[in-house]
């Protein structure tokens, strides 16, 4: 495959504490972490705006692009590959932030995950499940900038094939799928198998210990990521090991 992260596990973003602080402190286990999300234009920032007068957490900065570039810039020196989690509602300002991400060989992560209501209706997060097309668009923008390019999505959306849907972002050039398998586990093996060889894919959703570890590689996946206890150095060195244990289990039998 093209795109590899060691070790294979990655911290997952959470919008509003995901930060350059956040990711140093996970260096010590993870080879890979998502900052954000963030959101880059117009419709999407107002849909921020929303959601903290709801009381959840956003990044809301003056400048978003400027945001990302300093959180970015800040991880240079720490040996962690960083990616940036960022919400559109259209194809430029992806294209804008996959610039700043190529320029300090981060990731950058389109979300087509986030189900909150504001953020669908401002046309970002899990609304680019139900129209792929736009989706495409978006990862385009951003493959075309040389950033490396990963699309975090989510099992069980009504109305959406989740293997097609990531199949497509493939052929539009991403290079990774970040699945969040819900309580559908098995569709991460869906995805593996619509993705071509060269596309790395992360699972995510209850990666705590051994078994799930297990479970996820098992359907093929490429490497897991932590998402809600990311601050937990208990649950970050448990998940570790399991995964350098299966690896290991791996290569010794072949």
């Amino acid at each position: 495959m093209s795109f590899d992260v060691q070790p294979r596990l990655a911290l997952a973003s959470l919008s509003g504490q995901s930060d350059v602080a956040w990711a140093a402190a996970g260096s010590e286990y993870a080879g890979a972490a998502f900052l954000g999300g963030i959101a880059l234009d117009g419709p999407t920032r107002e849909a921020a705006r929303e959601l903290v007068e709801r009381d959840r957490t956003e990044f809301l900065p003056s400048d978003p692009f400027v945001f990302v570039d300093v959180q970015l810039a800040a991880l240079d020196p720490i040996a962690v590959r960083p990616g940036f989690n960022v919400r559109a509602s259209s194809a430029p300002p992806i294209r804008e932030a996959a610039r700043i991400c190529a320029s300090h060989d981060a990731i950058i992560e389109i979300n087509a995950h986030c189900r909150q209501d504001e953020m669908c209706r401002a046309g970002a997060g899990e609304s680019l499940l139900h129209d792929p097309a736009r989706l495409a668009a978006q990862v385009r923008a951003a493959s075309e900038t040389g950033a490396t390019v990963s699309v975090k999505v989510r099992t069980e959306v009504d109305g959406v094939d989740l293997p097609a849907v990531a199949g497509r972002a493939v052929e539009a050039g991403a290079d990774v799928l970040h699945v969040d398998a819900m309580d559908s586990e098995g569709v991460v093996a869906d995805v593996v198998e619509a993705a071509d060889d060269g596309t790395f894919v992360i699972a995510n959703n209850g990666v705590r210990d051994r078994e799930t570890v297990r479970e996820y590689l098992d359907y093929g996946a490429d490497a897991v990521s932590v998402g809600r206890p990311s601050d937990d150095p208990t649950v970050l060195d448990r998940v570790r090991r399991a995964i350098d244990e299966y690896l290991a289990a791996v290569e010794g039998s072949v």
